[in-house]
C-alpha cells in the first residue's frame, strides 16, 4: 500500500503502532495489544480502530507474507490519516490502518547492552507510548551496535534506568525482581505486564521503581523483554559479564509456554 505525501504519520509521526507475534497462525496476545492500541488512541484524542478489522488486516498481511505456519512479526499501523495544515489536524479525521509482516526468529543469544546517551523524556506522555515517532530509540539502538553491543540501555532525563530501545529492562537482586516504573517514561509493554503476573504466581517479590544507572551493576542478572523476543537473558552490560540466572530461565519458559 503506498502513502499519499500528506499522511500524518509520514510527516508528523501522528499515530501508533502495535508489533504482534504470530505463531503457527496464532496472534499471540492481540487482545493485550489492541487494548493498548486503543489507549494510546484515547490519549492522542484518535478514534480507535475497528478490532474485527485489525485482526482481518493483520491475517492478510501474514498470508500475503506467506508466513501463515511460519513464526512472524505482525505490525499494525495507525495513522492520524491525511489533512490539516502544519501541527493542525483536519476537522473530520479520517485514520489510516495498515498491516505487514515479517519473519522474526527468536534470538538465540543473550543480549549485550551499553548505555545509549540519548534519553527517554519521562515528562512527555508519548514516552509511554507506542508512537510513529521513535527517533531517539533508532538514535540509541544505532548508537549500541556502532559499539559492539546488541541493544542500548536507555535512561531518562533524571538518568533514571528506563528501558531498552525495543524492550523493557528487569533485573534480578536479593532474589527480587525489579523493573523501572512506567512513569520513569517506559512503555507499559504486553511481555512486562504477563512476567510480572508470572513472578506473582511464582512467590517472587516484584517491584517497580526508579534506579539509577547503578542498579544493573550490582544486580545478580539482568533481561529484556517484548512480545517478539519474550525472555531474553543480557550477559553483558557496560562490559560487565553476567552469568545465568535460574529465574530468568523460569521466566522465560512461562512466557513461551
Amino acid at each position: 500500500m503506498s502513502l499519499p505525501a500528506d499522511d500524518r504519520g509520514f510527516t508528523l509521526g501522528d499515530g501508533l503502532f502495535e508489533t504482534v507475534l504470530a505463531r503457527r497462525g496464532e496472534l499471540v496476545g492481540l487482545a493485550a495489544h489492541l487494548d493498548r492500541l486503543a489507549a494510546g488512541c484515547a490519549v492522542l484524542g484518535l478514534p480507535p480502530p475497528d478490532r474485527a478489522a485489525a485482526e482481518r488486516l493483520m491475517r492478510r498481511a501474514l498470508a500475503a507474507a506467506g508466513l501463515e505456519a511460519a513464526r512472524a512479526a505482525v505490525r499494525l499501523t495507525l495513522s492520524a490519516g491525511s489533512g490539516g495544515r502544519g501541527l493542525d489536524r483536519p476537522a473530520d479525521l479520517e485514520p489510516r490502518l495498515i498491516a505487514s509482516a515479517a519473519p522474526a526468529p527468536r534470538p538465540e543469544a543473550p543480549a549485550r547492552l551499553v548505555t545509549a546517551t540519548a534519553r527517554r523524556n519521562d515528562q512527555s506522555p508519548a514516552s509511554r507510548l507506542k508512537t510513529l515517532s521513535y527517533l531517539d530509540n533508532v538514535l540509541a539502538r544505532a548508537e549500541a551496535r556502532a559499539a559492539g553491543a546488541d541493544e542500548a540501555l536507555m535512561l531518562n532525563t533524571r538518568g533514571e534506568l528506563a528501558c531498552a530501545a525495543a524492550a523493557n529492562l528487569f533485573w534480578i537482586a536479593d532474589g527480587r525482581l525489579f523493573t523501572p516504573a512506567l512513569s520513569c517514561g517506559v512503555l507499559a509493554g504486553t511481555a512486562r505486564a504477563q512476567v510480572l503476573a508470572r513472578a506473582a504466581a511464582l512467590g517472587v517479590p516484584a517491584c517497580e521503581t526508579r534506579a539509577g544507572p547503578e542498579a544493573p551493576a550490582a544486580a545478580e542478572a539482568v533481561f529484556l523483554t517484548n512480545a517478539l523476543i519474550g525472555v531474553r537473558p543480557v550477559a553483558e552490560v557496560d562490559g560487565r559479564a553476567l552469568a545465568p540466572h535460574r529465574l530468568t530461565e523460569r521466566l522465560s519458559a512461562a512466557l513461551a509456554s
